[in-house]
């Protein structure tokens, strides 16, 4: 069974970490978060959960802006050829989350490590990240080395690269 956010929380206060997180209603795309910018301070993120040719997946976290050259990231991230989105069925079963609600997050339900994490560098420029906690209503703000600190945790170590163009 995937986490649920109340789980994400009690292993974030288990560690130490400080969050906070606002309600708000659904949001699925990027557009429909920015009426959220003036609540909520920091860099706001998106998520792009890949496949590539030998069915490796990544979750390749970057700031909401940032644009990706999909038919040369893989020779950043290390797959094997080409990517391409993951499916939803695929999403389910490796991450716990169904589209919308792809966050860093996510490590928590790949206690496998099936899927590398990849973060885009200039996210980290921001003191506190903001990710969906497993939901889409609502946003948790984390600071960076506390990000690192719960990925580490999880048992990923993410690749911290700059992938955006």
């Amino acid at each position: 069974m995937p986490k649920t956010r109340e789980e994400l929380f009690d292993c974030l206060d288990a560690l130490g970490i400080s969050h906070s997180t606002i309600e708000h209603a659904p949001v699925f795309t990027v557009a429909e978060s920015m009426g959220l910018r003036d609540e909520i301070p920091g860099g706001h993120t998106k998520n792009l959960f890949l496949k590539d040719k030998k069915g490796a997946y990544f979750l390749v976290t970057l700031e909401e802006n940032a644009e990706v050259n999909l038919k040369s990231i893989h020779t950043l991230i290390g797959a094997s050829g080409r990517v391409s989105f993951g499916k939803p069925e695929a999403l389910m079963e490796k991450l716990g989350v169904a589209p919308g609600s792809v966050t860093i997050f996510c490590a928590i339900n790949d206690p496998q490590h099936e899927v590398t994490i990849v973060i885009d560098a200039p996210l980290l420029d921001y003191d506190v990240v903001n990710a969906h906690p497993l939901r889409n209503d609502a946003t948790t703000s984390i600071g960076r080395e506390d990000l690192k600190r719960f990925l580490s945790h999880t048992g990923h170590e993410p690749l911290i690269l700059k992938v955006s163009t």
